[in-house]
């Protein structure tokens, strides 16, 4: 998939998403799209930088909760 293509694919489903919803709604939907880009971006942060990878490219990111 092309840039200008996968941008217009997310335009599309916002306006999709914002179609017969009122105001409050689609701030609310953006605040919650807001926090799961945020949290994905975080998880791929912390696989990067905590996580070892094994021979076969698997990630261990239980490392998160090892103390």
């Amino acid at each position: 998939m092309q840039s200008c293509e996968l941008v217009t694919l997310v335009s599309s489903i916002a306006c999709c998403l914002a179609k017969d919803r009122t105001a409050e709604e689609i701030a609310l939907l953006s605040c919650v799209f807001n926090q799961l880009g945020d949290t994905l971006e975080t998880i791929a942060a912390h696989r990067v930088l905590c996580c070892s990878d094994d021979k076969n490219g698997n990630i261990d990111d239980d490392i998160f909760f090892r103390f």
